[in-house]
């Protein structure tokens, strides 16, 4: 995933996409601060699948992973197109703006039945009674459930076997599944047609038979979405393939008949691949889905790298959805409250950071599934693999009266100066940091420096230079 920005600006463009040529400037624009566009929410991973769940005050998205080109174990193959999925991730916001990432909550290591090393493919976590659903499709194996008493993990497998596996096809993928009003889940997936069965209580296991509708949605292609909105139910999906956008269906029954309604986001050569997610979050609605924007800062080559993007969404007094345009056509999100940097705040917590990478504390977790471990439920984690000239970005940080006092918290085997700059990269300069070695990079130390001429709201950018051995950096704060 990583190339020097400066090189990474003049590669040349395989372009065969319509508007390839402009995206490719936009792409190049926003990393140099000129344009402002709605991009990727993650950039320290290529992510895909969206799945939001709220706990609270706070958003979670699970998301499927594809593996970076140096992740892949076969050398062969780390140029190929195809896809490359290990693991599923977990990330979280408050503002919808800045978002923490917890890394693996749960991989194909967490399925001991499974015998392929492939195929990770896009999952669904629901609460229920105070325990959490993941809902993971084994390509080629079925439909697995694991169970957690946070959304953090850590995950098991209370079945040892598949919840669905229809043997006779590879259609069973892409599970959502939405808990009615009156108690009864439902559990839709399918590709490319549509099955859907009632779950029992437990939630792992089913209630009766599976059905297969015998029509097709209009646009349906994969990657269903099912929920209920004001006695509407919907199942939204990706449209049919290739490229895919967002349909979706109503109907007045969780079983249908679904009536297609057309699209949330039309299709486009801009894109290929999709699948949405959508939830309520403090009074707004969401939609998220996914595209190649991330990979296209690098190359229009098509691989299966993706990146996650999210808009609001709008109902019409109908029910109805409108119209989304394309993620670079929209504005970035608006920020639903500021951020409190007096609070301690994680490294990798961002608006963004391409470049950078990040890991859980003592788990050398590659993306090898013969390098991962099973579920292991929340852990610190720490940024890595920061090149000169790279930052990290905060949106909306309230410093209020006026912050006195920086502190980080890291670890280095040389030297590394950390510039914290307003508004943007090349900013007004509020603090200068010097990290010095700490002894190894598991030793990590608290370094300080004095703050001035920080009051209000602003951005704040966390730019790296002068680096002169590997540093990590696991958590930050202001004093005032």
């Amino acid at each position: 995933m990583k190339l020097p920005i400066i090189t990474m600006l003049f590669l040349p463009l395989m372009a065969t996409a319509q508007n390839s040529e402009s995206d490719s400037l936009l792409l190049q624009q926003a990393l140099r601060g000129e344009k402002t566009v709605n991009l990727p929410l993650f950039q320290t991973k290529f992510t895909a699948d969206p799945s939001p769940l709220v706990v609270g005050d706070t958003l979670f998205l699970f998301t499927s992973h594809d593996a970076s080109p140096e992740d892949i174990p076969d050398e062969n193959e780390r140029s190929s197109a195809g896809f490359f999925m290990y693991d599923w991730l977990l990330w979280s916001t408050t503002d919808m703006v800045n978002w923490t990432e917890h890394g693996a909550v749960a991989s194909l290591k967490d399925f001991t039945w499974r015998s392929r090393e492939n195929g990770a493919w896009a999952i669904q976590t629901v609460e229920r009674n105070g325990k959490y659903y993941l809902y993971a499709p084994l390509h080629g194996h079925g439909i697995g459930v694991l169970v957690a008493d946070s959304p953090y993990g850590p995950f098991r497998d209370p079945l040892g076997q598949p919840l669905v596996w229809q043997r006779e096809h590879w259609e069973d993928i892409d599970p959502t599944v939405y808990t009615d009003t009156d108690g009864q889940a439902y559990m839709y997936w399918g590709n490319p047609h549509t099955y859907y069965a009632r779950l029992n209580d437990d939630m792992i296991s089913l209630h009766d038979s599976i059905v297969r509708l015998n029509y097709h949605i209009e646009h349906y292609q994969e990657g269903p979405w099912f929920y209920k909105r004001n006695n509407k139910y919907y199942l939204a999906f990706a449209s049919t393939c290739c490229p895919e956008g967002l349909g979706y269906a109503m109907s007045d029954s969780p079983t249908g008949p679904w009536t297609s309604m057309g699209h949330i986001m039309r299709p486009t050569q801009r894109d290929r691949g999709n699948h949405p997610g959508i939830c309520d979050f403090k009074g707004r609605t969401y939609v998220f889905g996914q595209n190649y924007d991330l990979m296209h800062i690098q190359s229009f080559v098509h691989h299966e790298r993706r990146s996650v993007s999210a808009a609001e969404l709008k109902y019409r007094p109908d029910g109805t959805i409108e119209e989304v345009p394309y993620w670079l056509d929209l504005k970035p999100l608006e920020q639903l409250h500021w951020l409190n940097p007096y609070h301690r705040v994680e490294a990798e917590t961002m608006a963004w950071g391409y470049g950078l990478k990040s890991a859980k504390m003592g788990i050398e977790n590659t993306g090898v599934v013969a390098d991962m471990p099973k579920s292991t439920g929340r852990r610190n984690m720490y940024v890595y693999d920061v090149d000169e000239g790279e930052y990290i970005r905060l949106r909306g940080v309230d410093f209020s009266e006026g912050a006195k006092e920086f502190q980080l918290v890291a670890s280095a085997l040389g030297k590394c100066t950390v510039t914290l700059r307003l508004d943007r990269s090349d900013g007004p300069v509020i603090a200068t940091l010097g990290l010095k070695g700490t002894g190894s990079l598991e030793q990590y130390k608290s370094f300080t420096t004095k703050v001035r001429r920080a009051t209000g709201i602003h951005d704040l950018y966390l730019c790296f230079s002068h680096i002169t051995a590997p540093v990590r950096l696991d958590w930050w704060q202001f004093k005032k």
